[in-house]
C-alpha cells in the first residue's frame, strides 16, 4: 500500500461548466493529452462544483419562500431566510447551530455546514442571486464516469468527487471525498501488523479523503479555476472497491452528534 512518490497534475483546458454540459466528453478530451499515458490505479479527482454545474444543480433565491422554522433559525444564525430555508430542504436534521454557524446532516448522510449549499465561484445572473446544491448522487456519477472513462482509454482507474469540509476539532477546510469509484474509499487496516508486529485493533484510513485532501491542495478554493487533478503512484492492489459513503459514520455511532 506505502507510496514511496506520488505526482499530482491540474488538468488543464477544462471549460466552465454549464447545466447539460458532458463531464464525460470533457475529461476525455482533457485527459488524452496526459503524459505518460494513462495507467491502471490512477485517480482522477473532480471538484463537487462542476458536477453540480453539469446537473443544473442551481436554485435563485428570488424563487424561494422560507416557512417558519426556515425565518427562526435565519434569525438565530444571522443568514437569509431564503438561503435557510435552501439548507432545510436538503437537510435531515440540524445538528448545531450558532450566531454565523449552521451545521445539518445533508440527505446523503455528510453532516457539514449549510448542507453544502454555496454561492462561491457561481455565476449569478439577472435573476439575482442564486445557490448551488450538492450533486444528486456523488457515488453514482463516479461510478458512471469510471465506466465511460475505463472504456475509452482501456485502463482502470479511480474517480473521486471532491468537496471542502470544515472539521469538527480543527480549524480550515480539507478536501473530502463525496463520491469514489474504482478503489477502497475506506481500508480496514484492523489486524494489520504495526512495525514491531503489534496486531491493529481499530484502525481504518479515508483512503479516499486523504487523495481528496491532496488534489485540493491544487484546486484551490477561490479564484484558481483548477477543478480536476490527476493523481499518480498510489497502489491498492486487490482490494475490493467501495464508495464513498462507507466514510459516512453511523448516527447511533457517532458520539458527538
Amino acid at each position: 500500500m506505502a507510496a514511496s512518490a506520488l505526482t499530482l497534475v491540474a488538468l488543464r483546458g477544462i471549460p466552465l461548466v454549464r447545466p447539460g454540459d458532458d463531464l464525460g466528453a470533457i475529461f476525455i478530451d482533457a485527459l488524452s493529452s496526459v503524459e505518460p499515458r494513462l495507467r491502471d490505479q490512477d485517480v482522477l479527482v473532480i471538484a463537487q462544483k462542476i458536477v453540480s454545474k453539469a446537473e443544473g444543480r442551481y436554485l435563485r433565491l428570488a424563487e424561494v419562500t422560507p416557512g417558519a422554522r426556515a425565518r427562526e433559525l435565519a434569525a438565530a444564525v444571522h443568514k437569509d431566510p431564503r438561503f435557510v430555508e435552501v439548507v432545510l430542504s436538503e437537510s435531515l436534521e440540524v445538528v448545531r447551530h450558532k450566531r454565523d454557524v449552521l451545521i445539518t446532516a445533508h440527505r446523503l448522510g455528510f453532516v457539514m455546514a449549510n448542507a453544502g449549499v454555496d454561492q462561491s465561484n457561481i455565476e449569478h445572473g439577472e435573476g439575482g442571486e442564486r445557490v448551488l446544491l450538492l450533486p444528486k448522487d456523488p457515488d453514482a456519477t463516479s461510478a458512471a464516469l469510471k465506466v465511460l472513462l475505463d472504456t475509452h482509454f482501456g485502463i482502470s482507474l479511480g474517480v473521486i468527487v471532491n468537496d471542502s469540509f470544515g472539521r469538527a476539532w480543527r480549524n480550515g477546510v480539507a478536501g473530502v471525498a463525496l463520491g469514489a469509484a474504482g478503489l477502497p474509499a475506506l481500508l480496514d487496516m484492523v489486524g494489520a501488523p504495526d512495525l514491531f508486529g503489534r496486531e491493529l485493533k481499530v484502525t481504518q484510513v479515508a483512503f479516499a479523503d486523504e487523495i481528496a485532501a491532496a488534489a485540493s491542495l491544487l484546486m484551490g478554493q477561490a479564484a484558481e479555476a483548477q477543478p480536476a487533478v490527476l493523481v499518480r503512484g498510489l497502489a491498492w492492489g486487490a482490494r475490493p472497491p467501495l464508495p464513498a459513503k462507507a466514510l459516512i459514520r453511523p448516527k447511533e455511532l457517532d458520539l458527538f452528534r
